[in-house]
């Protein structure tokens, strides 16, 4: 669980982030709502999340509110596995 903000930094570069063309991915860069990850890209990080950390999202939860940094993420990811 410590390595939360990595697991979805590498997910995120292996993927569909150059950071040649969005500047460095850092803790608190705004994913979502700098477009970075936009809505298709956004589904694939949902279900990557479920799969590596075990838990399902609900509907409401997907949003910036959750998933626009990796501090966020992070935030969530731990809030769900409790």
């Amino acid at each position: 669980m410590d390595n939360i903000k990595l697991e979805v930094k590498k997910f995120l570069l292996d993927s569909f982030v150059n950071e040649s063309e969005t500047g460095p991915i850092e803790d608190e860069t705004p994913l979502l709502s700098s477009g970075i990850v936009d809505s298709i890209s956004s589904l694939q990080l949902v279900a990557f999340l479920e799969e590596k950390f075990n838990f399902q999202f609900q509907p409401h939860e997907v949003d910036q509110d959750n998933l626009n940094t990796l501090n966020l993420i992070e935030e969530f990811v731990k809030a769900k596995k409790g």
